[in-house]
């Protein structure tokens, strides 16, 4: 690799981090100007506020008319550990465990709540899934649907359309910009602050009636503290799931979820808002396929992220370094494309194999990931020259 000229070319949103991610193309503060504040969240103009929230989300996402949708506490972390406290421990467990958030289910599960049936199931290596051919859909499962540190995805069709057990899905970062088998599922999450850029700190849980029968029929088989209990005297809370929510919501944070899902409404829906997803995944395998140092941590194009877009780097030089001198050479080339303020928070994560992770979810526009992508080789020429 030779050294290689300074692009002139930059993104004109250099905001690619996996969350909070990049806000919606256009938004100033001023989307905030609506905003209720200093107002109780439970007043009726605050709640016909949250209540909106659900509303629209329930309608860009084509939710089954029968399922519940609620405004949670602690984003999509808070969802998540809602839904497995609450639910599991009627039926044995499977976890399927390949990113960093999905291991933390699968130690939630185990360690924490430590059901004695529960199986983890592995993937072999960031980037990959685990055997879904093992998953025993007699269980409850607990899987994401995206990989947000590994880059890969769950097939469209990685759930059977008869399981005995409930699928539990994390999907907060493909919720908005891929499809999900709504009716192969039973219970998914997701955040305010990926796809649509929204402020973080707000998690929404979506209920099928399996999982509220569950609910209302099986108590929890622990003790819960106030925010996780979505069942009183053996009836779901229905207010959770009409804008009352179980702790104060930030009413800056819901005009600002509500501006998200208005723009996504006026760019074309879902549909538009996946194809925006495909278009950034696109520019960036249309590089990759060229390029001589770095390659997708997700091998397979069919089970690849469109949102958590993470690229190894596969040079040479690269991996013939000492194991502490490629972190920091890692480092070395995130922080070349911070300083040049053409990519802010794209180094991988901590846990995943060296690398970038760019987000590619629908409020980036493709043209700034194809402004970005000569830099990438402009700081890895740059990173060469300084450590091999």
């Amino acid at each position: 690799m030779n050294l290689i000229h300074r692009p002139e070319l930059r993104p004109a949103n250099p905001c690619f981090s996996s969350g909070p991610c990049a806000k919606r193309p256009g938004w100033t503060v001023e989307a905030l100007a609506g905003a209720l504040t200093g107002r109780s969240h439970r007043a009726p103009d605050a709640r016909a506020k949250l209540g909106e929230v659900i509303a629209r989300s329930r309608s860009l996402l084509g939710l089954p008319d029968d399922w519940r949708l609620g405004i949670v506490p602690a984003s999509d972390t808070g969802a998540v550990e809602m839904a497995l406290w609450s639910l599991l421990g009627p039926r044995p467990v499977d976890v399927l465990s390949f990113d960093t958030f999905s291991a933390t289910w699968a130690n939630d599960v185990v360690a924490q709540l430590r059901l004695p049936e529960a199986r983890v199931l592995e993937a072999p290596r960031y980037g990959l899934l685990p055997e879904l051919g093992a998953v025993d859909w007699s269980r409850d499962v607990v899987f994401a649907w995206n990989g947000t540190t590994s880059g890969a995805c769950m097939p469209a069709d990685a759930v059977p359309a008869d399981h005995e057990g409930l699928a539990i899905c994390d999907a907060t970062s493909a919720a908005f910009a891929m499809a999900l088998p709504w009716d192969r599922l039973d219970v998914v999450t997701w955040s305010w602050q990926k796809v649509l850029g929204g402020e973080a700190a707000h998690g929404m849980l979506a209920l099928s009636p399996r999982a509220v029968e569950r609910l209302e029929t099986v108590p929890p088989q622990r003790p819960l503290p106030k925010i996780f209990r979505l069942v009183s005297k053996g009836r779901l809370i229905e207010g959770i799931f009409s804008g009352d929510t179980i702790n104060t919501p930030s009413m800056l944070c819901v005009e600002d979820a509500l501006d998200g899902l208005r723009w996504a409404e006026a760019v074309g829906g879902l549909p538009a808002l996946m194809a925006r997803s495909q278009a950034n995944l696109a520019a960036v395998s249309r590089w990759e396929a060229g390029s001589d140092w770095a390659s997708f941590l997700a091998p397979d194009p069919q089970t690849r992220s469109s949102t958590a877009i993470c690229l190894v780097i596969d040079a040479g030089w690269f991996q013939a370094l000492a194991p502490e001198k490629a972190a920091a050479a890692a480092k070395h080339l995130a922080g070349l494309l911070q300083r040049e303020r053409v990519a802010f928070d794209v180094a991988s994560y901590r846990d995943a194999p060296l690398g970038l992770r760019i987000w590619g979810g629908a409020t980036v526009e493709t043209a700034n990931v194809e402004a970005l992508l000569p830099w990438l080789d402009w700081a890895a020429a740059e990173t060469r020259a300084a450590f091999a």
